[in-house]
C-alpha cells in the first residue's frame, strides 16, 4: 500500500463519517449527497490505487 492510496482511503473514511454525521444531525440532503459522493470517489480512487491490482 502506498502512501497516497492510505491518504485517499483514510479521506474517503473521514468524509464517510462527516457524511453520516450531517445526515444524524438533519441537516440538508445536498449536503449529505455531496459529502457522501466526495467519499465514494475518495475510496474509489484510493482501492484502485493499491498495488494488488497490477
Amino acid at each position: 500500500m502506498t502512501g497516497l492510496s492510505a491518504l485517499l482511503i483514510f479521506v474517503g473514511l473521514f468524509l464517510l463519517g462527516g457524511a453520516f454525521s450531517f445526515w444524524k444531525q438533519k441537516l440538508p440532503k445536498s449536503v449529505v449527497a455531496v459529502l457522501g459522493a466526495a467519499a465514494a470517489l475518495a475510496l474509489l480512487a484510493g482501492v484502485l490505487r493499491l498495488e494488488v491490482w497490477t
